[in-house]
């Protein structure tokens, strides 16, 4: 006949006092601490959280705009409130341009002479194939780059100005609040050599045209020439300390 041995488990944690004694004795191991579940938090609210200065950081447009009375500091958390929405706004305005848009005859209106008055628009008229062309067209993507809250566009010279002949070709024009402030016939306007920073020079002579969006739209023309210049005048010491270097490695 088979012999049988049956193990008692008590509930998890207990212990007998015959299983005391083994533990004292050293013939079983120390008793297993009883299961103790962690304290319930519940999850955090959101909505009752403290709205401070950091929490808008955080916030969408949309959000922000929303936001009426659930203020910590009204007067303060207010005022931060419009900046930080002034703030929102300039950078979605800088953001909508940074390259060259191509437009057709029918978006002149609307893409130049409407544009927003705050906002300079350069234009050039050009036609494929013609290397003068591509050469103002690379510069002019540079700028658009470096400069993006100002408009730059392109456009078929027939497509702006029928007839308009090749010879006169590149040809850029600078618009603001919806009329011609300047224009510049031929790449020779940009010297012998046509750089983006010779183009920016020429394009900020009479009036603030470049705007990199980071120092607001009421730039003065002279503060506008200034930085200009200081780029150029940077890349023409770079190409210099380029031109060393590679002189003195090859030696």
């Amino acid at each position: 006949m088979a012999d049988y041995h049956f193990v008692y488990k008590d509930v998890e944690g207990a212990s007998t006092q015959w299983d005391d004694i083994q533990r004292k004795l050293g013939n079983l191991p120390p008793k297993p601490p009883a299961f103790k579940p962690s304290p319930f938090e519940p999850a955090p609210d959101l909505d009752s959280a403290p709205k401070d200065k950091s929490w808008i950081d955080q916030r969408t447009e949309e959000e922000v705009e929303d936001l009426e009375d659930d203020l910590d500091d009204d007067r303060f958390l207010e005022e931060y409130k419009k900046k930080r929405l002034a703030e929102m706004r300039e950078a979605a305005k800088v953001s909508k341009y940074g390259s060259v848009m191509q437009i057709s005859g029918s978006d002149f209106v609307r893409e130049v002479s409407q544009a927003p008055q705050d906002v300079w628009v350069v234009v050039l008229l050009y036609k494929e194939g013609l290397p003068e062309c591509g050469l103002l067209l690379r510069c002019l993507e540079e700028l658009a780059v470096k400069y993006p809250a100002t408009k730059f566009v392109k456009i078929i010279s027939t497509d702006c100005i029928p007839n308009y002949p090749d010879r006169n070709l590149p040809t850029l024009l600078v618009y603001n609040s919806g009329a011609v402030k300047a224009n510049y016939v031929g790449l020779h306007s940009f010297g012998w050599r046509c750089t983006p920073e010779g183009v920016a020079l020429v394009l900020c002579q009479s009036d603030p045209v470049l705007n990199d969006g980071q120092s607001g739209g009421d730039q003065s023309q002279k503060v506008v020439l200034e930085g200009v210049r200081r780029r150029f005048i940077e890349k023409i010491v770079t190409e210099h300390e380029d031109r060393d270097d590679g002189g003195s490695s090859s030696d």
